[in-house]
């Protein structure tokens, strides 16, 4: 439990601007022998590598280094914690050198102690604090583990929260063996429920444009009786809009009552509109710079927009599988149905997949590519653009150098899709793309997820 806690703390910016991860991630891989800035620290460091990670222990270094009294300890710790004050902090750090100088300690060790204690005004965490965000860490790991049907379901039922939007939380659902059973009038609730041990029921709350109280007036009638037809269901659900019934049609909500989703549409309508059918099409992407470096896929392959059935008994065909999940993000942001990644995977044959990824050789060269999840630009990285990547596997991350962020500005914040070419580092079993070369992937059959950018 104790490596959850440290995992939280070091991850803050006081520990990385005082140096003091890299340090500890070797001691604790056994690459780098524990030492510590002076043996009658050890006490101090011991459960921490020789590295300062907490609060607390800054106090008790001033204490043992500087003969700190107890209310001088206290001046530091305000000096900690008061929204970082940097003149506070410095009157402190002058303070501190000269107790440490009398104190007959070597200069070098000055230096390091300041280093350490003044990085931690910066977002320097107590252990206390610590702990307690690991007790949610170590909760929230073994219900995704144990109960992870639960788990998904809770996550999605509290939207908006968290870093990953409902779509990355559905995918991830997914690969770790959590079946999703799309939304259905007769089956679903409001709220996305738990259905077996390893299967979840989509709720209402996911669909777009669905007022709350328009699907409890119908959930209502269906718990007094089950519909028993399209037909039943559309008299009886006498508070949703036309926009609201289409919505539902179109996501393949009504699935249970038609052959399929513009079946469901066409019987919706007592007359054929013709916006039914541009619902579901294919809105023109702006126009381009024709000297733009675009990786662009083919308009057509046969092998993904084939129908599934030409001979059906409505006279609208049957979507194919990329309209189908167009139509689940323009409806819910997410699909139950493949990644938009796998539709396109046969046309990428020298990009790599995120979850080969850990099999690439350190400095070796590749190309990723997926859905941009993340954006982060941290005001602690000098600059560095941090990208998150997602495809059918999993996720896969990419760094940005500064001076390429400012020539690919636009394609990096814009694009939903990209492909990144760049050098492999894989170190720890952490494997990262130092990016070279960024280009926006497009594709009639791609549609994303909004991503998380610049929080």
């Amino acid at each position: 439990f104790y490596d959850v806690v440290i995992e939280v703390a070091i991850i803050r910016p006081g520990p990385i601007q005082g140096d003091m991860v890299h340090p500890y991630l070797a001691r604790r891989a056994g690459r780098e022998e524990i030492a510590y800035f002076d043996e009658r620290l050890k006490p101090v460091l011991e459960r921490t590598l020789g590295v300062p990670l907490f609060q607390e222990q800054m106090l008790k270094i001033a204490m043992i280094m500087a003969n700190f009294s107890g209310d001088e300890a206290e001046e530091l710790r305000r000096a900690l914690s008061f929204h970082r004050s940097e003149e506070r902090m410095n009157k402190v750090s002058v303070k501190l050198r000269e107790a440490m100088a009398r104190n007959q300690v070597a200069p070098e060790v000055i230096e390091k102690v300041l280093h350490s204690i003044t990085s931690f005004a910066l977002y320097g965490f107590p252990e206390s604090h610590a702990i307690s965000f690991a007790i949610l860490a170590y909760g929230s790991a073994y219900l995704k583990v144990h109960r992870p049907a639960e788990f998904y379901a809770s996550l999605i039922n509290n939207q908006p929260m968290g870093f990953y939007t409902p779509a990355t939380i559905v995918k991830d659902a997914r690969r770790h063996g959590v079946k999703v059973k799309p939304v259905c009038v007769a089956q679903s609730e409001w709220n996305c429920t738990v259905i077996a041990d390893d299967t979840i029921r989509l709720g209402f709350c996911v669909v777009n444009g669905l007022q709350r109280e328009h699907a409890d007036d119908f959930l209502r009638e269906r718990k007094e009786r089950p519909f028993s037809s399209l037909e039943d269901f559309r008299k009886r659900a006498v508070l949703l809009t036309k926009d609201e019934l289409r919505r539902l049609a179109n996501l393949g909500a009504l699935n249970c009552f038609a052959e399929h989703r513009r079946a469901a549409m066409w019987k919706m309508e007592e007359t054929p509109h013709d916006d039914l059918l541009t619902e579901a099409g294919h809105p023109e992407r702006k126009s381009r710079d024709p000297d733009e470096v675009t990786l662009k896929l083919s308009r057509r392959d046969p092998s993904i927009f084939a129908r599934d059935d030409e001979s059906e008994s409505s006279p609208l065909p049957r979507m194919t599988l990329p309209e189908r999940v167009r139509a689940d993000y323009e409806v819910m942001d997410l699909t139950t149905g493949p990644h938009p990644m796998k539709l396109v995977r046969a046309q990428l044959p020298d990009i790599w997949q995120a979850i080969d990824l850990a099999q690439a050789k350190h400095g070796s060269i590749v190309r990723i590519a997926g859905n941009v999840i993340c954006r982060q630009r941290p005001g602690t990285a000098k600059g560095f653009v941090f990208i998150s990547l997602e495809d059918e596997t999993g996720v896969s991350n990419a760094i940005v150098t500064p001076d390429l962020f400012e020539e690919t500005r636009l394609l990096v914040t814009e694009e939903p899709f990209l492909v990144i070419e760049g050098e492999v580092q894989n170190t720890d079993n952490v494997v990262l793309i130092k990016a070279q070369k960024i280009f926006p992937l497009i594709s009639e059959a791609l549609v994303g997820s909004e991503s998380h950018d610049f929080h």
